[in-house]
């Protein structure tokens, strides 16, 4: 085999190609394995980027996944900031923006996501994003050179965990949403109310189903014009407004996509050889056997391990309700299952402690649950909500 061929090209350098090449190597799989981390670093993991990289506590300055050696142990091939840019199908090659080609037996698409940016709100000194330990090195710095205030575009999951963040640093935040209530894609209103309110709590300004219209330099800082007119002057503007897929380097391929890859539950895409795992990927729910996009830490890793067992041949595993996590103001949030077809909340424990499991009924079976200070209680909560869809799917008799 030439030195640019190998059996499994895994392009991304994140945790779903990270759990694809330590899956197969746990499977014991013995081709070649190649990693392509656009970043000049090795995989590794995102949550503290928005957490414990911004306020300083004690720990790694990059949050690796594995130790350094971990990849010549394992004899996992890792190429640093070679990011994919073309992708020939017929030949089994990937090309670099380098104007390296690599070609490859199987490929799995595991490029993430960018961040999604507002023409509104070009990125500057004093606007930023976060998406990598770079973004959270510069938006840590910010935060430390005496700022009064940090707007935040943007609830969901990032923008939320920046502001608890910035806020345990002393400084102002005004979090700014054009929903009517954070994370309504995922939650209930009700619990999206829950939510904007903790922040109000811990003293952050919560301004809700609001966008911004226009932006101006005033007095050396950032002054943003809402779409209900008011101005907010801030020092620092962060756009956390979602993400978008990488997969604009296959627009003009056999997927033709630029959005999330929709895979079978192996991982699979439309192109035989070539797999897809993590944001770059759209597997489908084991409740209702639609395509969501689930870009969580959680289902990265199980993705990429669905996606190894598959290219090795290994019965997959029993598919999970999809959970996500995060840390806000001293809270773990815990959220596994669906929210979209409840029709109504069973609320078990003190809310306003917070200690609490707010159950998601449709009928009398539970089919979704978020966990505010329970940790312990994900494992049963998981069980309930995984057994209830399993006796919803058996088949009725006479």
């Amino acid at each position: 085999m030439r030195s640019n061929d190998v059996d499994v090209l895994i392009a991304g350098g994140g945790l779903a190609a990270q759990r694809t090449a330590e899956t197969l190597r746990r499977l014991g799989y013995d081709g070649r394995v190649r990693l392509l981390c656009d970043e000049p670093y090795a995989p590794y993991n995102r949550p503290p980027l928005s957490k414990t990289v911004l306020t300083g506590e004690p720990g790694p300055e990059t949050p690796l996944l594995r130790p350094a050696r971990w990849y010549a142990d394992h004899e996992v091939e890792l190429l640093l900031a070679a990011r994919a840019a073309l992708w020939d199908p017929t030949a089994r090659r990937v090309c670099l923006y380098d104007g390296a080609c690599l070609r490859y037996g199987r490929l799995v698409i595991a490029t993430g996501s960018h961040p999604r940016r507002l023409p509104v709100l070009p990125l500057g000194d004093k606007v930023l994003e976060l998406r990598t330990i770079d973004d959270a090195r510069k938006l840590r710095d910010a935060l430390s050179c005496d700022i009064e205030r940090l707007a935040i575009v943007g609830a969901g999951l990032v923008g939320m965990e920046v502001a608890s963040s910035a806020t345990a640093l002393g400084v102002a935040v005004t979090l700014i949403e054009a929903a009517p209530t954070p994370l309504s894609r995922a939650l209930p209103p009700a619990l999206g109310s829950w939510l904007a309110a903790l922040h109000t709590r811990a003293g952050v300004e919560v301004l809700l189903g609001r966008c911004v219209e226009t932006v101006r330099e005033k007095g050396g800082r950032t002054e943003l014009k809402l779409s209900d007119g008011q101005r907010i002057a801030a020092d620092l503007v962060l756009v956390a407004a979602g993400s978008i897929p990488a997969t604009e380097w296959l627009a003009d391929t056999a997927l033709g996509c630029t959005g999330a890859l929709d895979v079978d539950a192996g991982g699979r895409t439309a192109v035989p050889h070539v797999y897809a795992a993590g944001d770059a990927a759209c597997f489908p729910d084991p409740s209702t056997g639609c395509h969501i996009p689930t870009p969580h830490w959680e289902a990265a890793a199980q993705q990429g391990a669905a996606v190894a067992r598959a290219i090795v041949g290994a019965p997959s595993e029993a598919a999970q309700p999809p959970m996500f996590w995060s840390d806000q103001h001293g809270v773990r949030i815990q959220f596994v299952g669906h929210a979209e077809q409840a029709d109504r909340i069973d609320i078990e424990g003190a809310i306003d402690a917070p200690d609490f499991t707010a159950w998601l009924m449709r009928g009398e079976e539970p089919i979704g649950a978020l966990l505010a200070g329970r940790p312990r209680a994900l494992p049963d909560a998981r069980c309930r909500i995984a057994a209830a869809r399993t006796s919803n799917e058996l088949p009725v008799t006479a």
